[in-house]
């Protein structure tokens, strides 16, 4: 293949025709009928709307017509509408970097009105009577309606037949006009919702708190399973709902972020949220949540995507902190004090639960006690133990022949050593109740105000003993003390293949690595040396677990990493220090286990995201054994 190849042929340059010139808009804002709802509800909204009606004939294809009772459109200015780049919402660039409506860049009507057949209906509160303005023919005819707006768009991309061809099935196109505005109706509980197809009412949502309305369009069971989330930091404001561990699913289509009311897909949130039910979260689930960040608009720009749904904040890391703290200490607070209904039906453990870790033969203690040195801190010291026995009570430690492995805190209240003989429990006290039996020396069974409280004793314990090494060393930090994790240097460093980005941040971020216990200095200019790991990670694969970390301090904030490996660290001391399977408690034992359940932070489920307790009502068990049939 020896021939030359023939240089372009020269064409001039020259502007396009404005048609043209709208239909490559159009490509960029209209993707689907989805797209043109989306659009169309936003203007609904920015004009003041307090009901928005969605009507759709085979799944928006064939027609779709937004109805509103906003302020309306004057006559005069109905033709400007479906003018490109006309808009009364920005009229500087101060007004654009500061953006307070769903829409502002007067592109939505010419965009759309560029593939289809559309006609605009309106009338104001000072007119007598509506106008319509058909897009095409630029007909302006009387008309009648109430104030405020009807955009009708028929026969989408009729005039782009290929673009039609990619559109799903009339039931996927339908799908996603609902999610269009299920979104708005999350993000609006003030403005009600009504969407038709065919001729049918689909979906309609009322105005409501905004609770009523998570309730409404995600369902009730959003409330029974989720906490309330209020936080502020600074000029920072988030929100919303967060579900709980034990809702959480195998898809994160459940997730929802609003930026001072509109939805977006931003990776600083989706991160912080992730990162917030690191500690709780079993496996690769996914949290459910609705979060809405209130923040003020020149903070943020909105004007970075043809969809308006991604958005760049000013100071990512502030937003960052913001959402991960308002998350983590709404799931902070134990539920056992509040939840008086079950969270979730008892399933049978032998079709679900394999051996875990802990309960290995290879991780069992001895009898005599820890064989980790690093816990000896968790146990207070004796004379504490012995003027609480004398205070009339017995603890964890202060009973007789009971292993180091099996004591608990001795600040927990008195009243953590109830015997199984005490009177019937008073209402609202100890959610977790009294402890009655041990169940194969996995499980600790108690009895409480709403019947049988199953609880799994190492994931609790472990949890407890968990907590309280982050508090240890959040409280060193705060005292100015170098919390470095341990390092094994390596006998022959390990090299890697570096990519530019990868030797770039092991340089600027040296001081951290060297915090995660890891040695990574250049070996070449494009190779990497791992010298050094952290000493219980001695074992794993070197170059794997330093591409990782540099990964990680490339994409987010060091010092959020470095928390997440020294957690990772603390998590796996506690699970070697927690009570094992197989190891008999007294009542007394189980009692203050159960005290100390009710008083530590995220203590519903241990640090592997497993939960620690389960509730079984009165109700439940009478439906057991058919009481009352």
């Amino acid at each position: 293949m020896n021939a030359v190849l023939s240089a372009p042929a020269s064409r001039p340059i020259r502007e396009l025709p404005d048609e043209l010139v709208s239909q490559i808009a159009a490509g960029e804002v209209v993707e689907r009928p989805a797209s043109v709802v989306r659009e169309l509800v936003d203007n609904a909204l920015d004009a003041g709307a307090t009901q928005v009606t969605v009507r759709l004939l085979a799944g928006g294809v064939r027609l779709i017509s937004v109805e509103d009772d906003g302020i309306g459109i004057a006559r005069d200015e109905l033709a400007m509408a479906l003018k490109r780049h006309a808009t009364s919402k920005i009229a500087s660039l101060s007004d654009l970097e500061s953006v307070g409506t769903m829409g502002f860049r007067g592109e939505a009507l010419a965009a759309i009105g560029s593939v289809s057949e559309l006609t605009l209906l309106s009338r104001t509160a000072a007119q007598a009577s509506a106008f319509a303005l058909h897009g095409l023919s630029g007909e302006l005819r009387p008309a009648a309606r109430a104030v405020g707006t009807t955009v009708e768009v028929k026969e989408l991309f009729f005039s782009t037949p290929a673009r039609r061809k990619f559109l799903k099935t009339d039931a996927t196109e339908l799908a996603h006009c609902i999610e269009a505005v299920r979104r708005h109706a999350l993000a609006r509980p003030d403005a009600g919702f009504a969407i038709w197809h065919d001729g049918k009412l689909v979906e309609q949502w009322r105005i409501a708190s905004r609770d009523q309305r998570l309730a409404d369009v995600l369902g009730a069971e959003l409330l029974e399973q989720s906490v309330a989330v209020d936080y502020s930091a600074g000029a920072i404001r988030v929100t919303g709902r967060a579900g709980i561990p034990d809702s959480a699913r195998s898809r994160a289509d459940q997730q929802f972020a609003y930026v001072n009311g509109r939805y977006v897909r931003d990776k600083v949130i989706t991160h912080a949220a992730r990162s917030a039910y690191e500690d709780v979260l079993h496996g690769q689930r996914q949290p459910v949540y609705a979060l809405y960040v209130e923040i003020d608009p020149a903070r943020v720009d909105v004007n970075v995507h043809p969809t308006k749904i991604e958005v760049r904040f000013r100071d990512g890391r502030e937003v960052h902190q913001a959402v991960r703290h308002a998350v983590e200490y709404a799931l902070a607070a134990p539920r056992a004090g509040v939840v008086a209904t079950p969270l979730m039906p008892l399933v049978d453990s032998s079709a679900a639960r394999t051996t875990p870790v802990w309960a290995q033969p290879s991780m069992e203690f001895a009898q005599g006690g820890h064989r980790v040195s690093d816990l000896s801190v968790l146990w207070p010291p004796t004379n504490a133990l012995v003027g609480r026995a004398e205070s009339g009570g017995s603890t964890a430690a202060g009973t007789a022949g009971a292993p180091s492995d099996a004591r608990v805190d001795a600040s927990v209240d008195a009243r953590a050593t109830a015997t199984s003989d005490a009177s019937p429990l008073p209402p609202g006290d100890w959610p977790l109740g009294r402890a009655i039996a041990q169940l194969q020396g996995v499980y600790i069974l108690a009895e409480n105000n709403q019947g049988l409280v199953i609880v799994d004793m190492h994931a609790a314990h472990e949890r407890i003993v968990y907590e309280r090494l982050k508090r240890q060393l959040d409280a060193s930090q705060a005292e100015g003390g170098v919390t470095r994790l341990s390092s094994q240097p390596l006998l022959i460093p390990a090299t890697f293949a570096a990519s530019p980005q990868e030797v770039a941040t092991a340089e600027s971020c040296a001081d951290a690595l060297m915090t995660l216990g890891l040695e990574i200095t250049p070996f070449s200019p494009k190779t990497l040396a791992v010298r050094a790991v952290p000493t219980s990670l001695a074992q794993g694969d070197a170059v794997e677990l330093a591409r990782s970390v540099l990964a990680e301090l490339s994409q987010h904030d060091a010092s959020t990493v470095i928390e997440r490996a020294q957690n990772e660290i603390l998590g796996t001391m506690a699970c070697h220090g927690a009570v094992r399977a197989n190891r008999k408690l007294t009542l007394d034992e189980m009692n203050a286990l159960l005290r100390q359940m009710e008083e530590t932070e995220r203590s519903d489920q241990c640090n592997h995201g497993r939960p620690t307790w389960r509730q079984l009502t009165i109700k439940e068990l009478d439906g057991l054994f058919l009481r009352g049939r």
